[in-house]
């Protein structure tokens, strides 16, 4: 159970079941209960009264800690929650049943022990017997079996109340105006002690408050200084962000000044490589049409040394020189005139043949160093981007205290292969 419930509890049962008129008046209800407690022992276990009344065996020395505590002083808590549950049951008079119970049940033992040997079982040994739940159970079933009439106990109180009335009647009025005094003086003092701590707790409070107000303004102060401290520190951030904002802007335009100027180069080389593709194409059809002109010309050529009975003697069909047996020298000078005529063409021809090819290589070479020329450029304007001005700008909007979005990166083209 929390604290505070079982508070509730302890006030209820206080207020609402007279615990506490036990504790008012001198004591003068719990007398009262003792008083009712003899007779109902009187009558229901007369020789076990008979007993305490030659040892002067008195209720107060044994009862007082069953009333003022609900037996929690010495007995075990299994059998304490089982009287807790009854008292909030039934009332205070399942007090009277219990402690019939309990000297019913110890009879025999307080019979036969002396004045002593009475106090140290109630004290002792009477408590270890219901250490054992089951003994606790059986002990409750025996009190609740227990008749202690409401009507008995108004008798008993109401005969008390007269004996009380009859004692301070007979009782001197000096002794008995001495014994109130005494009890207003007591009252008196106790109410003083109250208002001296009362005091003193005002005292402490007001000391403990003016600490508390000191150490407040002493923190007030720091928090002013913080504050204080932390506009400038704002006003100065709000500047840099300011200071930092107009170098983005510029940033910003320089970068786009050159992605424009990159852009017009890509353009510019995507030209004239689109211009050396085109010139190579060109080239490599003249190329291919000079050479089906020259194979047509070597044809013709062919053709017309084969149809010349001196020139097809020299020459097979395939090509080769053929060495006549027999020839004159005016034959030997015509045949060397036409050889070097051929010779001579041939030669010019693949003269013409490695130019052209010469020409194609420096134009393949030309285009690969400009395809190279065009990756390095994206890939510097690539790593210009992403090191310096995305750190650049991701380290302002740190500063401002706000986060950059990831710049999207730009697609690299992809490197044309070399044809």
């Amino acid at each position: 159970m929390p604290e505070e419930q079982a508070f509730c509890v302890f006030v209820k049962i206080m207020y609402d079941y007279g615990l506490r008129d036990l504790y008012r008046n001198n004591f003068e209800d719990l007398h009262c209960k003792f008083f009712q407690l003899e007779k109902l022992m009187q009558e229901q276990l007369p020789d076990l009264h008979s007993h305490f009344l030659d040892l002067n065996l008195e209720a107060h020395m044994y009862a007082s800690q069953w009333f003022l505590t609900l037996f929690t002083a010495k007995f075990p808590l299994c059998m304490v929650f089982h009287i807790i549950d009854l008292l909030l049951c039934e009332g205070m008079n399942i007090i009277f049943h219990v402690a019939l119970a309990l000297l019913k049940t110890s009879k025999e033992d307080l019979l036969q022990a002396d004045f002593e040997g009475a106090l140290k079982f109630f004290r002792v040994q009477l408590p270890k017997r219901y250490r054992a739940e089951e003994n606790a159970r059986r002990l409750m079933e025996q009190a609740c079996n227990i008749k202690v009439p409401t009507k008995k106990l108004k008798k008993y109180e109401r005969e008390y109340q007269t004996m009380r009335e009859s004692q301070l009647q007979q009782e001197d009025p000096m002794d008995r105006y001495k014994r109130e005094n005494r009890r207003l003086q007591e009252a008196s003092m106790r109410l003083e002690q109250e208002n001296d701590d009362l005091a003193h707790e005002l005292v402490t409070s007001k000391i403990a408050l003016r600490n508390d107000l000191d150490q407040a303004e002493d923190k007030a102060d720091v928090l002013n200084k913080e504050l204080l401290l932390t506009k400038q520190k704002l006003v100065e951030t709000e500047e840099e962000k300011r200071k930092q904002e107009e170098e983005t802007a510029q940033l910003k335009e320089v970068f786009r000044k050159q992605l424009e100027k990159a852009e017009s180069e890509i353009k510019k080389t995507t030209a004239i490589i689109a211009e050396y593709k085109q010139i190579c194409s060109q080239l490599s059809t003249r190329l291919e049409k000079q050479q089906a002109a020259s194979k047509d010309e070597l044809e013709v050529v062919k053709g017309k040394v084969m149809a010349c009975k001196h020139c097809s003697e020299i020459f097979s069909k395939e090509g080769t020189l053929k060495v006549p047996a027999v020839s004159t020298d005016n034959k030997g000078l015509e045949t060397d005139d036409e050889k070097d005529a051929l010779k001579k063409q041939l030669r010019e021809m693949e003269l013409e043949l490695a130019q052209t090819k010469l020409q194609l290589v420096e134009a393949k070479c030309k285009i690969q160093e400009l395809e190279h020329q065009r990756g390095a450029l994206m890939n510097e304007i690539q790593a210009a981007k992403n090191s310096w001005f995305s750190k650049t700008l991701n380290s302002i909007k740190t500063a401002t205290g706000t986060q950059a979005p990831p710049q999207p990166q730009p697609p690299v083209p992809p490197r044309e292969g070399s044809t």
